[in-house]
């Protein structure tokens, strides 16, 4: 009889440590997603507002959006080089937002 609560105690113990990991897991994916929305949000933001490109802020938002942006990067090509960042990193924002929350909910599932 002891064993047997002693094995429904460790078994709930288990599934306790399995939905924590769970959900550290899921919620590294969810702020993963949200800091490559950020990153490529800010870039933007820059850009449109015409940062100065020389600026360390500027360019260290840039380096890190342009492998964020993904195969974005040149899917559209409008003239205007203002309109080029804005319409395919601002796809690429909504595709890691999107993407890591599709993640997010798809890891929880196996809590």
């Amino acid at each position: 009889m002891a064993q047997h609560a002693e094995s429904g105690r460790s078994s709930k113990r288990a599934s306790v440590t399995r939905a924590q990991v769970v959900g550290i897991v899921a919620g590294v994916v969810r702020w993963i997603g949200l800091l490559c929305t950020l990153i490529l949000v800010i870039h933007i933001l820059l850009t449109v507002g015409s940062a100065n490109p020389a600026n360390g802020i500027t360019s260290f938002f840039a380096s890190w959006a342009d492998p964020l942006a993904l195969g974005f990067r040149d899917l559209f090509t409008p003239t205007d080089p203002k309109a080029f960042v804005l319409v395919n990193y601002g796809i690429a924002a909504l595709f890691w937002l999107i993407v890591s929350s599709i993640l997010t909910k798809i890891i929880r599932r196996f809590a």
